[in-house]
C-alpha cells in the first residue's frame, strides 16, 4: 500500500513537471488595442489643434513634439517651433478656419504610435472652401498624449 502511495505521488510529480515544461514559453506580449478609441483620441488632437489655430493662441498649440518635422508644399520641411510658428501665423483679422477629419489610423502593436490619414478643409468667413486636401500625421504617445512627429498634406484644390 505504502509502494502504491508512492508511485502515485511520483507519478503526479512527474505529470506536474511534464506540464509545466509544455507551458506556452512565448507569453504574449502584445497589448489589445482599441482602434476606435485610438481614432476618437486622434481626432480630438486634430480638433484641439483646429481650435487653437482657428482662436490664434499659435503660442499654446501643444499639437507637435518637439522634433517634429513637417512638410508643406512648396517649401523646405519645417523642423522648429520658430519656423512653424512663423508659416502658421494668422493675420489677426483672417476669418479663415480650418478643421481636420480623420478618416483612418493605423497603430503599431502597442498603440504608441499611430499613423493618421485625413482630409482638412479652409473657409472662409462665408463657409465657401478656399482650400481643401488630404493629410498624414505620425503620431507618438508620450507622457499619455499623442503628438504629432511628421506631418504633410497637399491641396486637393486646382492650380490657378
Amino acid at each position: 500500500m505504502k509502494n502504491l502511495f508512492v508511485k502515485g505521488i511520483a507519478l503526479g510529480c512527474l505529470f506536474l513537471l511534464i506540464a509545466s515544461c509544455n507551458s506556452n514559453k512565448e507569453k504574449s506580449t502584445s497589448v489589445l488595442i482599441d482602434k476606435e478609441q485610438i481614432k476618437k483620441d486622434i481626432q480630438a488632437r486634430e480638433n484641439q489643434f483646429a481650435e487653437t489655430y482657428n482662436n490664434g493662441v499659435l503660442k499654446d498649440i501643444g499639437y507637435y513634439a518637439d522634433d517634429a518635422v513637417t512638410f508643406y508644399q512648396n517649401m523646405a520641411p519645417i523642423r522648429s517651433e520658430k519656423e512653424r510658428l512663423e508659416i502658421l501665423k494668422i493675420d489677426p483679422l483672417n476669418t479663415n478656419k480650418i478643421s481636420f477629419t480623420t478618416i483612418e489610423v493605423f497603430a503599431s502593436k502597442d498603440g504608441d504610435q499611430v499613423l493618421e490619414i485625413g482630409y482638412y478643409s479652409v473657409v472662409d468667413s462665408t463657409h465657401t472652401a478656399i482650400n481643401t486636401g488630404n493629410y498624414m500625421s505620425l503620431f507618438e504617445k508620450r507622457d499619455g498624449q499623442y503628438v504629432c512627429l511628421r506631418d504633410m498634406s497637399v491641396s486637393d484644390m486646382p492650380i490657378d
